[in-house]
């Protein structure tokens, strides 16, 4: 009998570990966000986020490409990156230097820009430039169609087409009185004072458009700057930086998911991280359920394959953020 001893022991402790487990899953968790706007109903399609406005089908992060999107796509997501000008406006671009964009180096190639911008010194930067020097170049300049031709080129009416630079005010005031129930994402890529001075500017800003207020997700890969907008502006939803994201990840996958602390209203993800060299994958149906149990949304980037894209909507994810909208607006009609 004292033989069994130990073994009574560890099936005690197997029998203890196990029925913690349970309760914890069981217990249902607080919800990060009640009435989350980027949520889908059970069952329903996920939504479509332009990923920079859609920069396959139009030179990114341009109105053009926002309106194209948005009328003519239908989707329901705008996501995009704001940048602080030398003059405190917000403008929209993926990089914090324009070259890559626009014809600010004149008729070099897209290769030789590249190139040239290897010397970070050579660049032209946003913070360094006021709105109205931003406003003098093409932003269609290096856009190439389908066919591989660069058809904004040489487009004397650039800024009637809607390639200069855009700002904030500008996308909200196209878009306000025609589709108020557009979404956006934003990530504020600013860091330090220009980031905390770019929360202050876009909390102003949508004072002029109070209804997207509660249309927007913002998120920041800079702890500072999250830590800004956590405390100054606890009224507008906020994404998840990436260690909140992962710690979030982790707990689902352990099912401890009762002791994540987080306050976040998106999940926004790839398919997969990599972690020391080692491909944690997150497509995961699991996943999405425990974020929806928390009112989390689950939305992934940056998806332009036809598989993956419907690989995501059997999961019943919320969003998929997308370069080309148009290709995803037709794989949805499928399953319409």
């Amino acid at each position: 009998m004292k033989k069994q001893t130990p073994w009574i022991i560890i099936g005690s402790i197997a029998l203890a570990i196990a029925l913690f487990f349970g309760v914890i899953n069981l217990i249902p968790p607080k919800k990060n966000v009640e009435n989350n706007p980027f949520l889908v109903d059970k069952g329903e399609l996920p939504m479509i986020a332009a990923h920079r406005g859609g920069g396959t089908n139009n030179p990114e992060n341009t109105l053009l490409a926002f309106r194209e999107a948005v009328e003519t796509v239908g989707v329901d997501i705008i996501e995009s990156d704001l940048y602080l000008t030398k003059d405190g406006y917000l403008v929209y671009n993926h990089d914090d230097y324009i070259d890559e964009t626009c014809n600010v180096n004149g008729d070099l190639s897209l290769d030789e820009v590249k190139e040239l911008c290897r010397d970070k010194s050579k660049r032209h930067y946003i913070c360094d430039m006021t709105l109205e020097q931003l406003r003098q170049y093409n932003f269609g300049y290096y856009f190439e169609d389908k066919n591989g031709e660069r058809i904004f080129r040489d487009a004397e009416n650039f800024a009637e087409l809607g390639l200069q630079i855009a700002t904030a005010d500008q996308l909200f005031e196209l878009f306000y009185k025609s589709h108020p129930e557009l979404l956006f994402i934003v990530e504020i890529k600013d860091a330090g004072e220009r980031g905390k001075e770019a929360c202050h500017v876009l909390s102003e800003v949508l004072e002029q458009y109070p209804a997207y207020k509660d249309h927007m997700v913002i998120g920041t890969f800079n702890d500072e700057i999250e830590q800004e907008l956590r405390e100054r502006y606890p009224e507008l939803l906020r994404g998840a930086p990436e260690g909140s994201a992962a710690s979030f990840v982790m707990t689902q996958y352990l099912g401890v998911n009762l002791f994540d602390q987080s306050d976040f209203a998106c999940l926004q993800i790839p398919l997969s991280y990599d972690v020391k060299g080692v491909e944690v994958p997150l497509d995961n149906a699991t996943l999405v359920k425990r974020a929806h149990r928390r009112g989390i949304a689950v939305q992934y980037w940056t998806i332009n394959d036809p598989d993956e894209m419907r690989m995501l909507i059997e999961m019943g994810v919320d969003c998929i953020m997308t370069d080309d909208p148009v290709l995803l607006s037709q794989i949805l009609e499928e399953y319409k």
